[in-house]
């Protein structure tokens, strides 16, 4: 019980520090509990009812947010599962980046919901707005039991968008960076990534701002998305007052970044680099991809819609004129082999075919010319009886 509180806590005291506001499912009836933990699950049931929050060490978090459930396995495993509910699919991957922390372990993605980390003993996953940890609370809870758990707990909540972050993804080789990668959703869970550099408090990390780090061999990318280019344009001037000021008071070198640069919505940092050409190479390889989203009518549907229409109906009109002269063509190519071949064939059948005569075979003329001239030596000469 001692170890299950203290895992408890912890993951609570997380959730205040990362800043993610969970939500909420009380009203005059009290909290009530999540139906993903059902009575039973596979394998597995429920000892006893579910257990909540009521007195957190958060006191911003609602107390229903939070809930615990003890599952039995048909074999004796007994597993402990604390299931959280998060304001976005963003905030609950951001929660399982924390969970990494600074040990090392990979984030996986698809293997359990939709992105998860396996400990010794330990899961962790998210999926849609759900952040889900299970511990194993017996010797004989072997890791293939809490998979086993939860994959069945996973099968119970909504997927949401069912994708790690849109951020993630805009990382230079994204496919063996994300792993390591951590996410933040608040300025808390920024500072989190990198404690040491007082360049970062210049930062108006709200509105929906969210930031990814990544380790390379270059150095430690950070990239931060703000919504709007205002905010971006407001921040970058903002970072850029604070490292004039950091400078004049002597900051060390180490604590300064190595390069930093605003690219789009995009305000990116690089920390521990060997030089600054070696930074800005890796800022290098940071694309923004613009989104844009209209709250009303979108002023440019009708340009965009005839622009589409008239590319459509140009392409369509290319293929059929293509295809149709790829058919011509390959029309006369056939019609021209067998016109040969017919051709060929009916002029061997002329030469080897005997000539039809009606003279007896004495004479005839050869007005068809389909049998050889007569032999010359064999015509009688003139004058000769």
């Amino acid at each position: 019980m001692l170890r299950l509180l203290f895992k408890t806590i912890s993951l609570l005291a997380l959730v205040s520090f990362a800043g993610v506001c969970l939500a909420g499912g009380g009203g005059e009836e009290g909290p009530k509990s999540d139906k993903s933990l059902a009575d039973k699950l596979g394998d597995f049931r429920a000892r006893g009812p579910a257990t909540f929050n009521n007195g957190t060490p958060a006191p911003e978090l609602p107390g229903e947010a939070i809930t615990r459930r003890t599952y039995v396995g048909s074999g004796g495993e007994v597993i402990e599962v604390i299931l959280g509910r998060t304001q976005n699919d963003s905030s609950a991957y951001s929660l399982l980046t924390l969970v990494k922390g600074n040990e090392g372990e990979a984030v996986k993605i698809g293997q359990v919901g939709t992105a998860s980390i396996e400990q010794a003993g330990q899961i962790s996953f998210v999926k849609g707005n759900a952040f889900v940890e299970l511990f194993g609370q017996s010797l004989n809870a072997s890791q293939e039991k809490l998979i086993q758990l939860a994959n069945s707990i996973a099968q119970q909540l909504d997927s949401g968008e069912n994708d790690i972050p849109v951020l993630v993804k805009h990382l230079p080789n994204w496919e063996s960076a994300q792993p390591r990668a951590s996410y933040a959703v608040t300025f808390a869970g920024l500072k989190h990534l990198f404690p040491q550099q007082r360049v970062l408090e210049a930062i108006a990390f709200d509105s929906g701002a969210e930031a990814v780090r990544a380790d390379y061999d270059a150095g430690k990318l950070l990239i931060i998305e703000f919504n709007t280019p205002q905010i971006s344009a407001d921040n970058e001037r903002a970072i850029a007052a604070r490292l004039n000021e950091l400078k004049v008071t002597g900051e060390p070198a180490n604590m300064l970044p190595s390069a930093y640069r605003r690219v789009g919505n995009y305000v990116v940092f690089v920390f521990g680099a060997p030089s600054e050409l070696v930074a800005n190479e890796l800022i290098d390889q940071v694309k923004y991809q613009q989104v844009v989203q209209w709250l009303g009518n979108d002023p440019y549907a009708y340009e965009r819609a005839t622009r589409e229409f008239t590319e459509t109906t140009l392409g369509v009109f290319v293929s059929v004129v293509k295809a149709s002269g790829l058919a011509l063509v390959t029309c006369l190519a056939v019609g021209g082999f067998f016109g040969a071949l017919l051709f060929s064939r009916r002029r061997t059948r002329q030469r080897n075919v005997e000539a039809y005569s009606d003279a007896g075979g004495m004479l005839r003329l050869n007005l068809d010319e389909m049998t050889p001239e007569t032999d010359p030596a064999r015509l009688i000469e003139p004058g000769v009886r």
